[in-house]
């Protein structure tokens, strides 16, 4: 089964959220499948290219690139972002180490090795990848003016 370019974007391309909305920090979201591309010298190096058809198993990398266009520092920012259907996230990428991820549609946060997630019969079992609703990251440290950066995330086309 293939899927059409405009999918692969719009799959992985849901809005995120910012805790502050009046703050003056814009948010750019690129999406990109992930080639393996062998080297001259036999090594194999990972790329991100534009995803032009995707199939079941393409992984995928969203990089959420932030910039403060303010004239004074923005503290507490949390950018929320949810996995969508037709995505499986496979974990946090680049200057992402901090983030944290949710079971249960973002009413809860935490690393994802100290959550839970209930089974039909109401007994709990350790959250896996596939359990993964939403990504946030709160940033600790204010955004100064002018300050630039990119959060990201990796899935993979279910």
């Amino acid at each position: 089964m293939r899927f059409s370019p405009f999918f692969a974007a719009a799959a992985f391309l849901a809005a995120p959220s910012i805790a502050q909305q009046a703050q003056p920090v814009e948010l750019k979201i690129e999406t990109f499948a992930v080639k393996s591309v062998k080297q001259p010298n036999g090594t194999v190096k990972n790329e991100f290219v534009a995803p032009t058809m995707v199939t079941p198993g393409t992984p995928l990398v969203v990089a959420v690139k932030y910039t403060n266009k303010g004239r004074t520092p923005v503290s507490g920012m949390v950018v929320n972002y949810p996995i969508p259907k037709g995505v499986r996230y496979t974990g946090l990428g680049v200057n992402s180490e901090w983030g944290v991820v949710s079971i249960d549609g973002g009413k809860t946060f935490g690393l994802l090795s100290t959550l839970k997630a209930r089974n039909p019969d109401a007994s709990t079992r350790p959250a896996s990848v596939d359990d993964v609703t939403n990504v946030r990251w709160a940033f600790t440290k204010p955004i100064t003016p002018g300050t630039s950066g990119t959060v990201m995330a990796y899935a993979q086309v279910k």
